[in-house]
C-alpha cells in the first residue's frame, strides 16, 4: 500500500459515554453526572483510506469543551488540512497551530489531538505498521493500570479498595487535596491494606503552597510514591521550593503541555517527573517529545490520561507499550465509562490492558454506534 495519501475530508462526530461510579471531573457544581464528552474524527485520504481519532475535552479539567472542540475542528482545523499530505504530521502541527495559535503553549491542545491520532491511524495503515512499529522501538504487549481512588469521604474508602481488589487491580492512584489530614488518613489506610501497593497521589493543583511543603514529607512517609501536581500550574516558585525540599518525587501534570516549557521546568529544576498524557499535549507527536526528553534527563516519566475513552485510549496505550513505561499507568477509563464505540471495546484483565498490535491505532471502529445531528449519549452496556 502506498506510504503517501492526501487528506480529502475530514468529519467530527460529538459522543457522550455514559459514566459508573463517582468521578469528579464529570459531575456538574451540583453533583450531578455529566457524562463523558469526546469528539470522535474521521479522516479520509484521497485513496478511500480512513483515520480515526477522538478529541477528549474535560471542561471542569481545561478550558476546552465538546462545543469548542466542534467549532475549532469543523470551522478552522478542517478547511485548512484538505490535500494535506497525511505523513507530514509535523507539517500538519505547524498548520494546526497556525490556525489556531498558541497561549502560554500550545493553542487547544485536546482538540488538535483527534487530528493528530487519526493522522497516525492512518500513517500506520497506509504503511502496515503499529505505532511501536513505526517509531522502530519494541512494544510491550500489555500495560499495567492503576486503580482510581476519588472517595467523598474517608468512609467510602475502604468499600472503593476492595472493589478495585476485587477487579484485579493491584496499584492505586487517589485524589488528594485540599485536605490534608483527611489525605494522610486516607493514604495510611490504603497502605495497610494494600501495602505492595504503587500509590500515586494526585492533588490536580489543589494544595496551596505552604500546605504543600507541609504534607509533602507526611504523604511520603505514609507511604505515597509519588505527589502529582500539588500546586497551581502557574505556582513555579513553589514548586522549585517543593523539589528543593526532597521529601517526595513531585510530578507535573496540567503545566505542561508542550515539550518547550518541560524543558525550561527542568532547567529551573522545578520537578522529579512528568506524567505524560497525550490528549493534553495535542496528540502522539508532541508526547513522543517529551518522553524522550524526561528520559534523557533521567526524570521520572509516568503514563498518565483524562479518562479516556476508545481511540484515545488505544493511542495512550500504543505510546506507553512502545516506550515501555514500567509504573502502572494512571488509565481509568475503562473504570469509569460504560460504554464503547470499538468493535471489540477493551477489557482489563487482572489490572493489565492489552496494547493493541494492529496497524495504526490498531483499533476498529463501529460506525452503526455513531451519532448523526447533534450530542449523542452512548447506550450503556448491559
Amino acid at each position: 500500500m502506498s506510504a503517501s495519501a492526501k487528506i480529502a475530508r475530514v468529519e467530527t462526530f460529538p459522543v457522550v459515554y455514559p459514566t459508573r461510579g463517582r468521578f469528579k471531573f464529570f459531575e456538574d457544581i451540583h453533583g450531578r453526572p455529566l457524562g463523558r464528552q469526546t469528539v470522535l474524527v474521521k479522516i479520509t485520504t484521497d485513496g478511500g483510506l480512513v483515520g480515526w481519532g477522538q478529541s477528549v475535552p474535560v471542561p471542569t479539567w481545561s478550558y476546552e469543551t465538546l462545543e469548542t472542540a466542534l467549532s475549532t475542528l469543523n470551522q478552522y482545523l478542517a478547511p485548512a488540512l484538505i490535500g494535506r499530505d497525511v505523513s507530514d504530521i509535523g507539517g500538519i502541527h505547524a498548520v494546526m497551530n497556525r490556525v489556531i495559535a498558541s497561549s502560554f503553549s500550545i493553542g487547544q491542545p485536546i482538540c488538535k489531538a483527534g487530528i493528530d491520532l487519526a493522522l497516525h491511524d492512518l500513517v500506520g495503515k497506509l504503511q502496515g505498521k503499529s505505532l511501536a512499529q513505526l517509531w522502530n522501538r519494541r512494544g510491550l504487549a500489555r500495560i499495567e493500570v492503576g486503580y482510581t481512588l476519588n472517595p467523598t469521604s474517608v468512609g467510602d474508602l475502604e468499600a472503593s479498595i476492595q472493589a478495585g481488589l476485587k477487579a484485579g487491580y493491584r496499584h492505586f492512584n487517589i485524589k488528594v487535596a485540599p485536605n490534608p489530614a483527611v489525605d494522610l488518613e486516607m493514604c495510611r489506610c490504603l497502605k495497610q491494606l494494600v501495602p505492595d501497593s504503587f500509590l500515586w497521589a494526585d492533588a490536580n493543583g489543589g494544595y496551596d503552597e505552604s500546605t504543600a511543603l507541609e504534607v509533602a514529607p507526611k504523604l511520603a512517609e505514609a507511604g505515597v510514591a509519588v505527589l502529582e501536581q500539588p500546586l497551581p500550574a502557574n505556582r513555579l516558585g513553589g514548586y522549585r521550593r517543593l523539589k528543593k525540599l526532597g521529601a517526595i518525587p513531585i510530578i507535573m501534570d496540567e503545566g505542561v503541555v508542550s515539550a518547550v516549557e518541560l524543558e525550561e521546568f527542568i532547567r529551573l529544576e522545578l520537578l522529579d517527573g512528568v506524567a505524560i498524557k497525550p490528549p493534553r499535549s495535542g496528540g502522539l507527536w508532541e508526547a513522543r517529545r517529551q518522553i524522550e526528553l524526561a528520559m534523557a534527563e533521567g526524570l521520572l516519566v509516568l503514563g498518565s490520561g483524562l479518562t479516556d475513552p476508545d481511540i484515545s485510549l488505544a493511542a495512550s496505550l500504543g505510546l506507553f507499550g512502545a516506550y515501555q513505561l514500567a509504573k502502572p499507568a494512571a488509565l481509568n477509563g475503562c473504570q469509569f465509562l460504560a460504554a464503547s464505540v470499538l468493535k471489540e471495546p477493551f477489557a482489563p484483565c487482572n489490572g493489565f490492558l492489552e496494547v493493541p498490535q494492529g496497524p495504526g491505532l490498531g483499533v476498529e471502529v463501529d460506525e452503526e454506534l455513531l451519532p448523526e445531528g447533534p450530542h449523542f449519549m452512548l447506550e450503556a452496556a448491559a
